[in-house]
């Protein structure tokens, strides 16, 4: 019997809605080729809901969204509403609700991309960024006191407990012991390397530390175990992105290292993201923004979207159709695009995703 996916897509805002599409195409090509099916069903959850009706997500949301297999995401960000209140509202507010405790971000550099690095190709920009994506610093534990005057006090503290930690070091692990460089034929050694700061976070890190190595010799002694301070981790992201193999990092560190690595993979036009609850419904994402502007114009890039979607098949466990996908994009850019720029691609958004399909169907 033909297996079925369930997938809730949410269009978002701005140009969501066409990168979405593009993504749809890509997906529909590779479900055809493969041999199982995609039941999509659209949610309006962004800005003009919240304008209608000043409810950013309905109370029945998260319930219903647990009934799908995977959330595939647009963008977020509607130019008529303050900033934070959709992406706190939404995005935050799902990853907590439906527990996507990880954050998988892939550097990779595509063929014919252009990279800020000098001499670096896409042999040299080839890694995995895991960032834990529950705890931390974004979960606003803390607070304001005596707001407006002089002695106004401001806490924002980075709470983890072991649970946290421990479960996403695990599946860093397991992460790394399937996709590292030595699975994939590109080096001696899987290796995971942990980003922190235990020279000045001297608490919290302390517990990532111990936990990083207790649970690697226990459990995964083939994996090779490596630290980095976060501020050399940036250092060298820029001066030799070839030694990093898998990275695994807390909440923050993960987010501001994540939009470094994308800029040197070509920018955020084709850095695409998920987050995984490994148990539960993962969401899946273009990591650039709504882009407003550019509404409307088929002209926007959609291969980030494109490749959020091959992200979505590799978790739901369509590996030969995930690969297949991403080849199609690889091809795409080595041999089709001008320009990873909107308006600049040489061909128009709704024409790029053609491009995706047809190589999808040939090969």
């Amino acid at each position: 019997m033909t297996t079925t996916y369930r997938i809730a897509v949410i269009p978002g805002d701005g140009t969501g809605l066409e990168v979405v599409n593009e993504g749809r195409k890509a997906l529909t090509a590779a479900a055809q080729r493969f041999g199982f099916a995609l039941e999509m069903k659209d949610f309006d959850y962004g800005g003009d809901r919240y304008l209608q009706t000043g409810e950013v997500l309905p109370e029945t949301a998260v319930d219903d969204l647990k009934a799908f297999d995977a959330i595939f995401l647009g963008a977020i960000g509607h130019p008529d509403v303050k900033p934070g209140i959709l992406e706190k509202g939404i995005l935050l507010s799902l990853r907590f609700a439906l527990d996507q405790y990880i954050n998988l971000r892939p550097v990779r550099l595509y063929p014919g991309v252009e990279t800020p690095l000098k001499d670096k190709t896409p042999d040299d920009i080839d890694y995995v960024v895991i960032r834990e994506n529950s705890g931390g610093i974004y979960t606003g534990t803390g607070g304001i006191s005596m707001k407006g005057t002089p002695q106004e006090v401001a806490v924002q503290s980075m709470v983890y407990n072991r649970f946290q930690v421990e479960r996403c070091l695990r599946y860093a692990f397991e992460y790394t012991r399937k996709f590292g460089k030595k699975a994939r034929g590109k080096g001696d050694a899987n290796t995971l390397g942990l980003v922190g700061k235990t020279n000045v976070l001297t608490y919290v890190f302390d517990l990532w530390e111990r936990a990083f190595h207790e649970i690697g010799e226990q459990d995964y002694p083939d994996v090779t175990r490596e630290y980095y301070h976060v501020d050399a981790t940036c250092m060298w992201m820029v001066k030799s992105p070839e030694w990093f193999d898998v990275l695994v990092t807390s909440n923050m560190f993960g987010d501001i290292i994540t939009d470094l690595g994308a800029e040197t993979q070509g920018g955020m036009g084709i850095a695409a993201g998920g987050n995984i609850n490994p148990e539960g419904v993962s969401m899946f994402e273009p990591i650039g923004g709504s882009a407003p502007k550019y509404t409307g114009k088929n002209i926007i890039n959609p291969l980030a979207s494109i490749c959020a979607g091959a992200m979505m098949l590799e978790t739901l466990g369509e590996t030969e159709a995930a690969v297949a996908v991403e080849e199609a994009v690889k091809w795409v850019t080595g041999n089709k695009l001008q320009s990873l720029a909107a308006g600049r691609m040489g061909y128009s958004t709704s024409e790029v995703g053609d491009l995706v399909v047809e190589h999808i169907a040939k090969n």
